[in-house]
């Protein structure tokens, strides 16, 4: 680790915490003195999504989280709830280890966990993702439910 003051590349560390970036170290370099921090995350690996339309797009846990929290809005569901659902999501999708992953997996995987939590917003997120086109869809997917 290069000293950020006078570049020297030996230090010692002088405390160690878990932080929500990662694990924060605390150094001191062994030449200037001055202390500076460091952060070291763990490296998940990427992986793509295809579309419908065949196009790859490199996984954005952003994209999946605005997705379902749009269909949870004004619902009384906790953000701790929906908080631990996207992440039980990336962590199957992440565990299946490929490179590459259809959008249409994806979409099932959170409609199946969205299905547990709260039916309205099911629907909501079923009428985007099927692309409903009349009041009938919307009736199939009421039976179901």
């Amino acid at each position: 680790m290069d000293c950020p003051y006078c570049s020297n590349t030996k230090s010692k560390v002088t405390d160690k915490r878990e932080s929500p970036e990662g694990i924060r170290r605390r150094r001191e370099c062994l030449k200037c003195k001055k202390r500076f921090t460091t952060y070291e995350k763990i490296s998940k690996n990427d992986f793509y999504i295809i579309k419908k339309d065949k196009k790859r797009e490199k996984f954005s846990r952003e994209k999946l989280e605005k997705g379902i929290e749009k269909a949870f809005e004004k619902r009384p569901v906790s953000k701790e709830k929906i908080e631990k659902m996207i992440n039980e999501i990336e962590e199957q999708i992440r565990r299946k280890g490929k490179k590459e992953i259809k959008s249409s997996v994806v979409g099932e995987l959170i409609m199946k966990k969205m299905k547990k939590l709260d039916n309205v917003a099911y629907i909501r997120f079923a009428s985007v993702y099927r692309n409903f086109q009349d009041v009938q869809d919307f009736k199939r997917v009421l039976k179901q439910v």
